[in-house]
């Protein structure tokens, strides 16, 4: 069997499965579909514009969102980046890199019942404060951590 047939069969046997559950009322129709591109936040300049764009306004710190990451980034090229929130009720997160051209690194809403925590890899040019943003109860919450970034992963 030569390659073309099986990504042909493959794509067949995927797109009956799908129409197979939409008619059988098991997935709703559409539900592969992504949530709706908020163009104005990931082309932001600026914390307070993404902010603004993002619909954040007044902005409480809290201790309940928890960033982990490296200190020291050797390859600023894949930085490795976990928010847990441990607010109630956590309706969305988001990453902003303060130093890069585009402050927007990330924005996921999270599904009742799920386990607030979002997992990234995100490219950073230099050393800079990550934001993370949540949005909790109808409230925005944010926390703040330094990673450093080094030339050629030298450590300096």
């Amino acid at each position: 069997m030569n390659v073309s047939k099986r990504h042909t069969l493959r794509a067949a046997s995927s797109a009956s499965l799908y129409a197979t559950l939409v008619s059988l009322g098991m997935i709703p129709a559409g539900a592969a579909q992504a949530q709706a591109f908020n163009a104005n936040a990931f082309q932001a300049k600026t914390i307070a514009e993404t902010l603004r764009a993002l619909g954040a306004t007044n902005v409480t710190e809290s201790k309940d969102i928890a960033i982990n990451s490296p200190d020291i980034a050797e390859n600023g090229a894949v930085v490795p980046v976990a928010i847990r929130s441990g607010l109630a009720k956590t309706e969305s997160i988001a990453l902003l890199v303060e130093k890069n051209p585009n402050n927007l690194a990330g924005a996921y809403e999270i599904l009742d019942g799920a386990d607030p925590e979002v997992a990234m890899r995100v490219k950073m040019g230099q050393s800079s404060d990550v934001i993370a943003l949540v949005k909790a109860d109808g409230k925005f919450y944010t926390t703040k951590k330094e990673i450093k970034v080094t030339l050629g992963g030298c450590g300096g």
